[in-house]
């Protein structure tokens, strides 16, 4: 048996929401070696401290930097702060993964995108759904032709909660932007976005998210903190069936339908006709697996082989264009953004689907190299406050 490759130390800072899920797979993995918690607030460090004794406990974000054994970081902190603590982690040397977003601006992004680039080091956003079962099942029904052209896909998001200053396009748009480039595999290039505000004007509680692909295909995401039950829900329509993945599903969580609309092409002017098609519904099995244990398998890879991960920095920053591009939306009152595409590429790790048709019904080539985000109306991103 060969000697097995130690254990890469890491350091996770922040403790909220999400840190414990991120301590209890750090501690219980195999590839990986909780080393440091860091966190600001003395009531986390200690909760960390009584369930994890032995484990260095910091409040210090130097410590961490400072810290030889500590070879890479995980952060779990407020979205306003990842541009900073990830710059600085590179700087010092350490690999990242970050909890999503990868930063609050397309800017921003790009900049830590080029530096990790620069510097040879692993950047990873935390999109944590790439790794479900469930989301790859569907991945691969789309891949290999069950549904056959992607026409557009609904998206649910929503529960009662977690409510947060920087509004919840920032905390839930992520999760469906990732799933959507990660099923597609082709980029965004126009986004229009609703929201609605009830108790603070500046921070949406709730909104409607409409996306366009390079393809044609298109996409409406709702996503909302004030629901009374908990809808984790997604439909892909295509031209041989319908696809189903419903998160919160505990049995049948992907569902195939063969159904739908079929169209026969006149022969004369006015003869048009519809039938529909009524087949059976599948429910295949999925292997279960935690997407977060198997997240942080790919982040130890990443860092010993120096590959991309499936959840890589262009997919981030791509992610964090198409957020751009809604946040613009909004404030231009719902208007329609045009998206370009990052140099630095798109997708999670493969190549986007090329020749596919596009709204117009042509073939688009598989040419997306468009930069810039612009409006359908007058003014550019740059030009509003």
């Amino acid at each position: 048996m060969g000697i097995l490759p130690p254990k890469i130390g890491v350091a996770l800072v922040g403790y909220g929401y999400w840190g414990p899920n991120l301590a209890r797979n750090l501690v219980e993995s195999g590839d990986l070696r909780l080393t440091t918690l860091c966190d600001s607030a003395e009531r986390r460090r200690a909760a960390f401290a009584r369930k994890h004794p032995g484990i260095d406990v910091a409040s210090d974000f130097d410590h961490v930097l400072l810290n030889p054994k500590v070879e890479a970081v995980v952060i779990a902190t407020p979205p306003s702060t990842h541009y900073a603590l990830v710059r600085r982690a590179l700087e010092a040397g350490k690999h990242v993964l970050v909890e999503k977003p990868l930063a609050r601006t397309e800017s921003q992004a790009r900049e830590l995108v080029e530096l990790a680039r620069r510097l040879e080091l692993t950047l990873m956003p935390g999109h944590t759904f790439l790794y479900s079962p469930s989301v790859n099942k569907v991945r691969d029904l789309i891949r290999d032709g069950t549904l056959g052209e992607p026409y557009f896909v609904t998206s649910s998001r929503m529960n009662l909660g977690n409510y947060q200053p920087d509004g919840v396009v920032c905390d839930l748009a992520p999760h469906d932007l990732s799933i959507l480039l990660h099923w597609l595999e082709e980029p965004v290039v126009q986004v229009a976005a609703t929201a609605c505000s009830v108790f603070q004007s500046d921070v949406p509680e709730t909104a409607f998210i409409s996306l366009r692909f390079a393809s044609g295909a298109a996409a409406n995401v709702q996503i909302s903190w004030l629901s009374p039950r908990k809808v984790r829900q997604m439909v892909v329509v295509g031209s041989k069936r319908m696809i189903q993945y419903e998160d919160t599903s505990a049995d049948a969580s992907v569902r195939v339908y063969d159904r739908g609309l079929e169209f026969d092409q006149p022969e004369n002017f006015g003869e048009y006709r519809l039938t529909y098609r009524t087949g059976d519904m599948v429910a295949p099995r999925i292997e279960a697996a935690e997407p977060l244990a198997l997240e942080m398998r790919d982040f130890a890879r990443a860092i010993r082989t120096g590959e991309e991960p499936l959840s890589n920095a262009r997919l981030g920053l791509e992610i964090v264009r198409a957020m751009d591009a809604a946040s613009l939306s909004l404030r231009l009152n719902g208007a329609p953004v045009d998206v370009g595409v990052s140099k630095v590429g798109t997708g999670a790790g493969r190549p986007m689907r090329n020749g596919r048709r596009n709204g117009n019904g042509h073939s688009n080539g598989g040419d997306h190299q468009r930069e810039g985000v612009g409006v359908i109306v007058p003014g550019r991103l740059g030009d509003l406050p």
